[in-house]
């Protein structure tokens, strides 16, 4: 593993970490507002060990990635396809998990044929995808608190666990309750404003890459039947629900989540496979 945080041309890259061996398949791990590079760590070990490469970043304004002046989805899915044209090889998937998957879809917006796959993992497509009620309950439970004073540190982790399925438990989920507690407040508050202000409900039918669409069954946050909307409205894709899961379905299913990623790859590589 190398950790490496570059400049690429005049623009300071987003910090990352390099995963596996010098293979021509990487897959980029775009992590959610909740999140950080090391929350993929038991994901990592698994594709790492199927052969492929993997990158996992620190999305701007989180770990040591500088917070650009204007925080945007748009903004972070730029400094994304800087890292791929930095670190990236022949053959490039992106798995965006929740803001991750904004982001990922805001790069097929940006570059459609940059990349040679996508996974979509508890995602959506617009803020706006369940109405005013589910924007209000996101705004007081992910921003009030904040505001109110409270650190990020000191509510995040009790929240992150009534995201999850009533029987998440073990090492991966540990490590997503504990990689939440060392986040910047105020960083957060910008990636927030930046999914709150992303609108583009016309993106599905551009992306031309084949996608896969991993939900879990019990995600309130990214609901299921937004995710199969989504998958019907991609020309190229696949969807997966993931039964018994919350929002972290690597963390909670580690093994059947690696396994559809893993699959996905392999699809990619070999387009014949059934």
């Amino acid at each position: 593993m190398t950790t490496r945080t570059p400049s690429h041309g005049r623009t300071r890259l987003p910090d990352h970490n390099v995963h596996g061996p010098a293979v021509d398949t990487t897959l980029f791990l775009l992590h959610g507002a909740y999140g950080s590079k090391e929350y993929w760590l038991p994901l990592i070990d698994d594709v790492t060990r199927a052969g492929y490469r993997v990158v996992a970043w620190d999305a701007p304004g989180y770990g040591i990635s500088p917070l650009p002046s204007d925080p945007s989805i748009e903004t972070y899915a730029q400094a994304a396809l800087d890292l791929i044209d930095a670190v990236g090889t022949g053959r490039n998937v992106v798995l965006g998990h929740s803001m991750g998957g904004l982001v990922a879809q805001r790069i097929q917006r940006l570059a459609p044929h940059r990349t040679d796959g996508l996974i979509l993992s508890a995602t959506v497509h617009t803020y706006n995808h369940s109405g005013p009620e589910w924007q209000e309950e996101f705004q007081r439970t992910r921003v009030a608190p904040l505001t109110q004073g409270r650190p990020i540190s000191d509510y995040a982790p009790e929240l992150l666990r009534s995201m999850m399925g009533p029987g998440a438990h073990g090492p991966a989920v540990d490590l997503v309750l504990q990689t939440v507690r060392r986040m910047n407040s105020e960083h957060f508050l910008a990636a927030m404003r930046a999914v709150a202000q992303y609108d583009d409900p016309d993106v599905l039918p551009g992306i031309v890459v084949p996608t896969l669409l991993l939900a879990g069954s019990l995600d309130t946050t990214c609901p299921p039947h937004v995710m199969s909307r989504m998958a019907a409205a991609i020309p190229d894709a696949r969807y997966v629900e993931l039964p018994d899961c919350g929002h972290f379905g690597w963390a909670e299913a580690p093994a059947s989540y690696a396994r559809h990623v893993i699959d996905h790859l392999d699809r990619i590589v070999d387009p014949t496979r059934p």
